[in-house]
């Protein structure tokens, strides 16, 4: 096979299929060996849509066969967390309830746009139960595996996207974001993931947790890669009343801007108290190559995440309220009794949440008058081993599952734009992300503070053993 290695990313791969040096029915059947060679021990896939792919990867091959200029990620392949609806199978959204529904008539719209963009659909990916979780210990389907570490997490909700980049598998994939789901494996895992803004991306078409919180977006094996699918995935959807992009602003080419000229803080308050030792130095090897010397407080993230937690309980339980009542025992049991209790918490509970999220929004939205980019930990610790319950953050015991969403849940709840750049605490063999949040609709400084820290060395993928 010409010149296909793992390691490339998916700009390297759309140039090498447009130039010829090799096709995307090659750039194919190389992902499909990595995954037959790998995913017995990680457990990222959980359906494989390889026919459906062949035909993708030639149809790209014949437009290039036949002279047409190739879209941006022709012969790219990628693979979607398995709640994201894939015309002809149902969508699973990582259940026992959902798999005997009836298939998808048709792709969720981010696959229809992946599509258009050239790329090559390898199957879904392993998640959380209805994205309730942090953790991908799925009862249904096992656990995903840190590619790291096989005795590890690979973190949640989704997991199957980040350990599928992290082994590999495919140098983009997608996954959703409520209260940390792409921006804690991507820690985890060690991969760049976006959280982009609240309202930025269609929703239509995949399985939804909370809809008033709920985000879509990428992973990828660079920050090049990142921003050319997040370009590629961007379109105003009128029919998607969570969505509230009315045009497209390609960052791709926004990278090479650097960070010159930006105002960048480093969480402290809460964000440093939740982060242990390990964490604290990923921030501070960040703030040093972001040149970021100042301390900002994030305005009450305890109450921010308090009120997520209703929301996300509310909206969860009443979501499946009548499956609760008629099949409660074809939920997993990490779920199941968080379901029902949300599905009973008194709605004034929820009114007042969804009235302080305005509250909460408009005083973190003020912290942007002053700062262009902040800085934090995505996780309290690295990957815990699979099945642990708790977790030391300083001394103090926190149940694990939850506490991985320490540091992202009080961000996603203000909806702003983040970046997860993987990084490597000294001496550790398991990665730490840094979170790199902006204002609301700025991507494009989210990710060109990313590519900075690419460039420094200081953050990327690191090559797994197995």
């Amino acid at each position: 096979m010409k010149n296909i290695a793992f390691g490339l990313d998916a700009p390297a791969i759309a140039r090498g299929v447009a130039a010829g040096e090799f096709s995307a029915r090659e750039v194919l059947a190389a992902s499909v060996a990595r995954i037959e060679a790998t995913d017995g021990q990680v457990n990222a896939f959980t359906d494989r849509t390889f026919a459906r792919a062949q035909a993708e990867a030639d149809a790209v091959d014949a437009r290039r066969a036949g002279g047409e200029a190739l879209p941006p990620l022709a012969g790219v392949p990628y693979a979607v967390k398995n709640l994201f609806d894939i015309q002809g199978l149902p969508t699973r959204a990582g259940s026992k309830i959902n798999r005997t529904a009836p298939p998808a008539i048709a792709d969720a719209v981010l696959v229809q746009q992946m599509q258009a963009a050239g790329a090559v659909l390898l199957g879904g990916l392993n998640m959380d139960e209805y994205a309730y979780g942090f953790t991908t210990e799925n009862t249904h389907d096992g656990p995903t595996h840190n590619p790291h570490d096989l005795t590890r997490i690979a973190g949640g909700s989704s997991g199957g996207s980040a350990a599928a980049v992290a082994a590999g598998q495919v140098p983009l994939t997608l996954g959703s974001d409520t209260n940390g789901s792409i921006r804690v494996p991507s820690s985890l895992c060690g991969v760049w993931g976006l959280k982009p803004t609240f309202g930025r991306l269609s929703r239509r078409g995949s399985y939804p947790f909370v809809h008033s919180i709920d985000h879509l977006g990428p992973f990828a094996n660079t920050v090049e890669g990142l921003a050319l699918a997040y370009d590629a995935l961007q379109t105003p959807d009128p029919l998607d009343p969570g969505c509230h992009a009315l045009r497209v602003q390609p960052v791709a080419p926004s990278l090479t801007r650097g960070v010159q000229g930006l105002r960048i803080g480093v969480l402290g308050g809460y964000f440093h108290d939740n982060a242990t030792a390990d964490a604290r130095a990923v921030v501070q090897q960040a703030a040093q190559a972001l040149d970021a010397r100042a301390e900002v407080i994030w305005p009450e993230p305890h109450l921010g995440r308090t009120a997520a937690f209703i929301i996300t309980a509310s909206e969860g339980g009443n979501l499946h309220l009548d499956d609760l009542r008629t099949r409660p025992q074809d939920f997993e049991p990490l779920s199941v009794d968080r379901f029902i209790a949300g599905a009973l918490q008194p709605a004034a509970w929820y009114l007042r949440a969804q009235r302080y999220r305005r509250i909460y929004r408009d005083k973190v939205n003020a912290l942007f008058k002053d700062w262009d980019i902040l800085i934090a930990a995505a996780t309290p610790v690295s990957a815990p081993v699979i099945g642990n319950e708790w977790l030391d953050i300083n001394g103090v015991k926190h149940p694990s599952r939850p506490a991985m969403g320490l540091l992202t849940q009080p961000v996603s709840f203000a909806g702003c734009p983040v970046v997860a750049a993987p990084m490597w605490p000294t001496g550790s063999a398991l990665p730490i992300g840094v979170q790199l949040i902006a204002a609301p609709w700025r991507e494009d400084l989210a990710l060109r503070a990313a590519q900075t820290l690419s460039q420094a060395g200081v953050a990327g993928l690191r090559p797994v053993s197995f």
